[in-house]
């Protein structure tokens, strides 16, 4: 995107160019960052503010507070399509033609533009055709103030057809094309324009060029809109807050989870999450925390690795293919998730094999020695312990004994040597 400070006869602005570039999701940082470029750009009586775009769309409201920040400057402002390879899809397509002037790069295409639901699931037909109806009439409006084909226009949002630059200057989409921001200039340069009601005539020939950088704060906030941050952001939230739950007390997985999900659902409402995959996934992270307390023997985390990887598969709309998650980021969750099932079933069959070793049941078949002759009753001495006994046949003093039950606090055993024998 590009924004243009002309000279005209009633005032004549500083040489300087401004740029900005902006590259992601048409989200509140992109609104935001438009609206300090444009500000800064007047201040300082640019020429040019020249913020080049490359989205592959994003949020409505967004797009239209952007909208909004074109139409209402005092200064030109130029879209510059760029760099090689790089697109105006979605929304925009609509800030490519609110601009005063639109230029593309060579290689860059611009369309695409019907809306879709952001939630993940199908509108009805009525809101569909509402939905549609009114993206149709804003583009229509944008395109015949700026006098851009609005035919073209309507099928972008309709038919999301889209052009390339060539195909875009030839079908008067754009009005340029520039191979760089410099040939971009050299074209701006003797351009005339309306801006309200006076004419307007750009001098960008041999001008300063000051870049208008995003700064810290956005581009962390810009980070976090990545859905790839974000899921490992929910992942973190969710395990550090169950964690916590588990031991309270603890306070730094509280902590670290509650700023964690916190930034996750900043930036879940920027992007076209799916919240049944939502729900999915942090179910499946739920069921394997409660796999460590539950005994389940494996149920729990088997269905809690099923619904992290139903979740994350299912946690961006399909729609847009762009903001998927990447599988570098997902393939280390399942391994961990399935990992930990493994171990978890592991101890738990190791646990079901087990002889118990605690209680009534775990006094059976331990061996002792008799502390007195047992005929039949006496005393035995068992895991430093001294038991009352009753045992099945005469044993004398001194010989080992085997339990073979418990009656209340009086042990049942048998001499060791008679079993010996009886095998």
């Amino acid at each position: 995107m590009l924004l243009c400070v002309a000279s005209n006869v009633v005032q004549a602005a500083p040489s300087l160019v401004v740029t900005a570039t902006y590259e992601g999701i048409i989200n509140p940082v992109a609104a935001e960052y438009l609206h300090n470029a444009i500000a800064y750009a007047e201040q300082e009586q640019a020429h040019c503010l020249v913020l080049q775009l490359d989205t592959p769309g994003g949020l409505d409201t967004s797009m239209r507070s952007m909208v909004k920040d074109i139409t209402g400057s005092r200064i030109p402002i130029v879209v510059y399509v760029s760099p090689t390879g790089g697109r105006a899809a979605s929304a925009g397509v609509f800030l490519t033609l609110a601009a005063h002037v639109a230029a593309m790069a060579p290689g860059t295409n611009i369309g695409a533009a019907h809306p879709v639901a952001m939630g993940g699931g199908e509108m009805d037909e009525v809101m569909k055709a509402k939905v549609e109806n009114d993206a149709v009439a804003y583009v229509h409006s944008i395109a015949e103030r700026r006098g851009r084909n609005i035919e073209w226009a309507e099928r972008a949002v309709k038919k999301s057809v889209s052009a390339t630059s060539t195909q875009a200057k030839e079908l008067d989409v754009i009005d340029l094309v520039a191979s760089d921001l410099d040939d971009l200039l050299a074209q701006l340069d003797g351009w005339e324009l309306a801006l309200g009601e006076y004419p307007v005539t750009l001098q960008t020939q041999n001008t300063r060029v000051r870049d208008f950088p995003m700064g810290w704060r956005l581009e962390t906030m810009q980070a976090i809109s990545d859905p790839n941050i974000a899921y490992v952001l929910m992942t973190i939230g969710t395990v550090g807050l169950i964690a916590e739950l588990y031991s309270p007390g603890a306070i730094l997985p509280g902590v670290v989870g509650a700023i964690s999900l916190i930034l996750a659902f900043y930036s879940l409402q920027t992007l076209p999450v799916n919240y049944a995959g939502a729900l999915l996934f942090i179910l499946g992270i739920v069921m394997l925390m409660l796999e460590m307390t539950v005994t389940s023997y494996g149920v729990l985390a088997l269905g809690g690795t099923t619904a992290m990887i139903l979740g994350s598969l299912f946690l961006i709309n399909r729609d847009f293919p762009y903001y998927q998650i990447s599988w570098s980021v997902m393939l280390p969750v399942f391994t961990l998730a399935i990992i930990v099932t493994w171990l978890v079933i592991q101890f738990g069959v190791q646990a079901l094999r087990t002889r118990t070793r605690t209680g009534n049941e775990g006094m059976v078949g331990v061996v002792g020695l008799a502390k007195t002759d047992l005929d039949p009753q006496g005393k035995i001495f068992v895991q430093g312990e001294i038991w009352n006994a009753v045992s099945t046949s005469p044993v004398p003093e001194g010989q080992p004994i085997q339990i073979t039950h418990l009656d209340g606090l009086t042990a049942h055993v048998k001499p060791v040597e008679s079993q010996k024998e009886s095998r």
